[in-house]
């Protein structure tokens, strides 16, 4: 069987040849993809950067820590403590302690991204001064690296400062210091400090008190703004490359076992003949099986080589792009180089398995058939595989809409869906191909000449050469639509529940977000400017978060809103189920329906921002939604959130542009925006996650080039394969541009079939999506990537026709009578 394999090989080249690339590339992606996700394991341990140099830092509690009957649960707290007075009072008995401070900076011509800090805290970095001299005056400055230098004034949201003095940056930060006074009048919140003595002392003199942490070596590092920005971000990457690894994976095994599906079916007549030269249904099985394992070793092999080479190229990609951190490179992992050749070993063999049963059933009569019409291309495992598979995902919708309609907008499971759907639709294509071939041909059928009939009817009856090329253009059809629209969809939902809650005329913001370093957000006296804008009814809300246990054994942080109740109810309109928006008060929280108790009147036990925990009586409950609406609660149940957005509504008959003026006025020093509702809605249209959006074009991209490769493949399988038809089309009459023509047109129309296909899928999946928001009270229309799936079709077109025509075209240079009795 082996020899007989071998001198199959060299008769049948080019077939094996698609087969061998199909194969390979599979097993590079497959490669790459397990390569960057083992790489993104493991962060290596960051060294401590503002604080190299301290030789104590003490921290106040930032972890919620609570015990359950499974362990302890802990979070990280939205509003840090700061240490205790009274413990501060006892380190200064112990020696110099310096209080730090984070400021955000918004300054004209400035980076993004400047923090400020006191001017006591350089040494401990250390910074050096480069240039002039230390700040002394509350409006003088110290900034690091070369952008500025001494002399220079800066505009910033806190004022007008003059550059004093230059450090030499350090990579980690752009820092701008400033007179410990004047940082503890922008900052006056402060959790930690730098104490001058040994760490035995300061640990003695903690002691007992609730979450203060005494940090020392490397653990200062914990000290530094997001200290868990490297285990985070390859936290992102891992689900990146996930998703990634498992979509290509999806798309490689597809394509790989239908090509070799079609690659075994090509071949009947061949197998007839095998068979009546005496071959047993066994030795025709073997025969194919052995042909399979060749190309699968070799092909996986090269695979593996191939993946070693593009990984770097990836990772390179990843860091350049900034979804990476600077260090992170391709590891010496070894099990994604076994995963890929064992996997593409097996899919190889899988793929001809089922084929090879057809090939040992092949009658020897078949050898005598000359007909191209395809039979039996719809078997029963086929057609019953195809069917659970369509039932499950229909099912599995259905079940997921009445119970838990919100968990179709989880990532994982749009991302996953789709694959279902797909391989449904493939395993079915057999049925659907002849009637959608017919209906989409029949227009060309009509007019005048052969072509549009000889079209129709070719493709057809070629079910098997059809489906088979139809197939990488199903898959990337599918996976754009529903990848890019789904996510479309969602934030365009989002943004409809924005704006059918905003009841407000203007909304004012801050500088700086209540997320980033410091204490971003109005100061008291632009609030009172705010408050005493005419004609104007200001609600000032301010960013925290409250953490509830659900089942006991989970503890969940929600986001909330802080607000007084009367002037929230007037520029707000919260998708209340029940109770109202004006009986919250400093006893009780506004919740949402996903919360495991979410009936007004009720209480339940919650901890604070900062850790306290408190009961709280439920006076309202809102919709579940997207899953953005979160809690409100008081100000005093948000304890030390700044306020860093202001929602105003005009008074009956007000002047909007006069109100506007006031409002721009009276935030002109903070640096605040005043947009209108329109304006603000516009601003912050939810946009999908930089790090998902990247994984998505990742996938799209690599689906793209993996299908357009695979088709490019098939189609000059299947076109060579039609060389003895096409010279019987020249015998006939036909020249050879209309020959050529005719291939061109076949390609084109086995492509619609597949983007109509999976255009099918991906409308199914956006009808479940669309459903799920309906139930959660969000109705918004569907988004369609129109331009993207456009695009996908016609690269899909004209690579299709290059791959048919090229083949076709040389071998129209030989003589048609030539062609005509060369044996299949």
């Amino acid at each position: 069987m082996l020899s007989t394999a071998l001198r199959t090989l060299r008769t049948r080249w080019v077939t094996f040849v698609g087969s061998f690339v199909a194969l390979s590339l599979g097993v590079a992606l497959i490669a790459v993809m397990g390569l960057a996700l083992a790489s993104s394991l493991h962060a290596p341990d960051r060294k401590p950067e503002r604080f190299a140099a301290a030789p104590v830092v003490v921290k106040g509690k930032d972890t919620l820590r609570v015990r359950t009957s499974t362990g302890v649960r802990t979070r990280k707290l939205a509003r840090p403590r700061a240490v205790p007075a009274d413990v501060i009072a006892k380190l200064k008995q112990l020696g110099t302690v310096v209080v730090d401070r984070s400021i955000a900076v918004q300054a004209r011509g400035g980076p993004g991204d400047l923090v400020g800090h006191p001017w006591s805290t350089a040494a401990f970095a250390p910074y050096r001064l480069d240039a002039g001299r230390a700040p002394k005056a509350a409006d003088e400055v110290v900034v690091s690296g070369d952008r500025f230098r001494p002399g220079t004034r800066l505009r910033t949201d806190g004022g007008t400062v003059r550059v004093v003095g230059t450090v030499a940056g350090l990579g980690f930060e752009n820092a701008v210091f400033y007179t410990d006074a004047r940082a503890a009048q922008l900052a006056p919140h402060s959790v930690q400090l730098v104490v001058d003595a040994g760490p035995v002392a300061v640990r003695t003199a903690v002691r007992g008190s609730d979450g203060v942490q005494v940090l020392t070596g490397d653990a200062r590092r914990y000290a530094d703004a997001d200290p868990d920005r490297d285990s985070e971000a390859l936290t992102a990457m891992n689900a990146m490359y996930g998703t990634a690894g498992g979509v290509t994976g999806f798309v490689s095994v597809f394509v790989v076992a239908s090509t070799f599906a079609f690659t075994v079916a090509q071949r009947r007549r061949e197998f007839g003949l095998l068979r009546t030269a005496g071959a047993t249904p066994g030795q025709i099985r073997r025969t194919v099986v052995s042909e399979a394992l060749l190309i699968g070793v070799l092909a996986s092999a090269a695979g593996c080589v191939l993946g070693s080479y593009g990984a770097p190229k990836l990772a390179e990609w990843t860091v350049d792009e900034g979804l990476a951190p600077r260090w992170f490179t391709i590891g010496d992992s070894t099990w994604p180089y076994q995963l890929a050749f064992w996997t593409g070993l097996f899919v190889a063999l899988a793929g001809v398995l089922a084929a090879s049963w057809r090939a040992g059933r092949t009658r020897p009569t078949e050898a005598l058939r000359d007909a191209s019409v395809d039979t039996r291309t719809l078997t029963r495992g086929r057609r019953l595989a195809g069917s659970a598979l369509l039932l499950t995902a229909l099912v599995t919708l259905v079940l997921a809409l009445v119970n838990e309609p919100s968990g179709l907008l989880h990532r994982k499971t749009y991302v996953s869906r789709p694959m279902l759907l797909i391989t449904a639709v493939a395993l079915l294509a057999p049925v659907l191909v002849p009637a959608l071939t017919r209906l989409i041909a029949w227009l060309p059928a009509q007019l005048p000449g052969a072509t549009g009939m000889l079209v129709r009817e070719n493709a057809a009856a070629g079910v098997r050469r059809t489906a088979a090329v139809a197939a990488p253009v199903l898959v990337t059809v599918a996976l754009a639509g529903s990848l890019l629209g789904t996510t479309a969809t969602l934030n365009e939902a989002k943004a409809t529940e924005v704006r059918t809650r905003t009841a407000a005329d203007f909304v004012v913001t801050s500088a700086g977000d209540a997320g980033d370093v410091g204490d971003a957000g109005f100061d008291d006296a632009t609030l009172r400017k705010l408050h005493a804008v005419p004609d104007a009814e200001v609600s000032a809300t301010s960013a925290s978060a409250v953490y509830v246990l659900e089942d006991g054994v989970a503890l969940v942080r929600s986001e909330a809103r802080a607000a007084d109740p009367r002037p929230l109810a007037g520029t707000t309109r919260l998708p209340l189920v029940a109770g109202k928006t004006s009986d919250l008060d400093d006893d009780s929280i506004i919740v949402n329906e996903e919360w495991e108790q979410h009936t007004v009147g009720e209480r339940v036990d919650v901890w604070l921002g900062d850790g306290r925990k408190k009961s709280l009586r439920i006076a309202a409950v809102m919709t579940i939604g997207t899953g953005d609406n979160g809690v409100y609660v008081t100000p005093r149940n948000a304890p030390d959130a700044p306020v860093d957005r202001a929602d105003v509504r005009l008074a009956h008959g007000a002047d909007a542009t006069a109100v506007a003026a006031e409002l721009r006025d009276a935030v002109r020093e903070s640096g605040a925006t005043v947009f209108t509702t329109g304006q603000w809605v516009r601003s912050t249209y939810p946009e999908t996650n930089r790090t998902t959006r990247a994984g998505f074009l990742l996938v799209l991209g690599i689906a793209l080039l993996y299908t357009g490769i695979s088709l490019a493949n098939t189609m000059v399988m299947a076109t060579s394969d039609r060389v003895r038809e096409l010279a019987l089309l020249r015998l006939a009459g036909a020249t050879r541009w209309q020959v050529l023509r005719l291939v061109a047109a076949e390609a084109l129309a086995v492509v619609v079939v597949g983007g109509v296909l999976g255009a099918l899928v991906a409308a199914l999946n956006l009808a479940g999506m669309w459903g799920a928001l309906g139930l959660l009270s969000v109705w918004t229309p569907v988004e369609i990537p129109w331009a993207t799936l456009g695009w996908t079709v016609a690269a899909c077109a004209v690579l299709a026709v290059l791959s048919a025509v090229a083949p076709a075209a040389l071998s129209l240079r030989r003589r048609a009578v030539d062609l005509a009795g060369t044996p299949d």
